[in-house]
């Protein structure tokens, strides 16, 4: 396959001006044939504010030449969230991130360059390839994280060095065959390992991550633990079980 354009998936409940930022700041890095279209996934639990944020980043996407979907959830929570836009998905390529700026938006220029030179190949963003890469993240989560991180790599003998992070790169055509099982903020985990498992290559690059300057996040300090579970799980499938079934036609006689 080859890389022809990207969409841009993210959710949004409590962003206002950072995911206007986000928007902008994509569009003014990215090579406009590199940007296929916008998704960004809203809910009920979604503000007046977010919403009429929405809109805003709607005209700016419109206006610069790109659709931009505002989604409304069918599944329930985060995860949930995502997958639906991973359904609704129309490009070749899908950048995973988020709208509340801790997902660097200068960082998806670099992550489709990459998908540019490895097309069939999932490219994820990695906060711990350089140092001093965290600013603002909680101290104890962060040594957490570390734990987690070479836990999980020598769990499935990936050098992949943040495989819980939710930012990244990947054919559409590959998420869209996983049939995916987490609702929640393990789903991050869950699109990482279950390509991991198909054998699909990873490649990262350097991303820095900066704490969120409004609203709240949705990932509590105990949902960290909740990754335990889907990450043994997956590790212990069978690689067929990990593909959605192919529906059997009927054949008349």
């Amino acid at each position: 396959m080859s890389f022809e354009s990207a969409t841009i998936l993210m959710a949004a409940i409590n962003e206002t001006f950072s995911l206007i930022e986000t928007v902008k700041i994509i569009l003014d890095t990215c090579r406009p044939e590199d940007i296929g279209e916008f998704i960004v996934v809203v809910c009920e639990r979604s503000t007046p504010e977010c919403i009429r944020a929405t809109e805003e980043a709607k005209k700016l996407a419109q206006k610069a030449g790109h659709p931009l979907t505002i989604l409304w959830q069918k599944r329930p929570f985060a995860g949930g969230a995502y997958r639906d836009g991973i359904d609704a998905a129309a490009c070749s390529h899908i950048v995973l991130m988020s709208s509340d700026l801790e997902t660097d938006p200068h960082s998806v220029s670099c992550l489709i360059e990459m998908a540019k030179q490895y097309p069939d190949d999932m490219t994820t963003a990695s906060r711990w390839l350089e140092k001093a890469a965290f600013k603002g993240y909680n101290p104890v989560k962060l040594v957490l994280n570390k734990v987690f991180q070479g836990m999980f790599s020598l769990f499935y003998g990936s050098s992949t060095t943040d495989i819980t992070y939710g930012f990244r790169i990947v054919p559409t055509a590959l998420y869209q065959s996983i049939r995916w099982e987490e609702e929640k903020h393990p789903f991050f985990l869950e699109s990482a390992v279950k390509p991991i498992r198909l054998g699909v290559t990873v490649h990262e690059i350097p991303t820095r991550w900066v704490a969120r300057q409004e609203g709240e996040s949705q990932n509590s300090f105990f949902a960290t633990f909740k990754y335990l579970r889907p990450a043994v799980r997956t590790r212990f499938m069978r690689r067929e079980s990990i593909l959605k079934q192919k529906k059997k036609e009927n054949v008349t006689p």
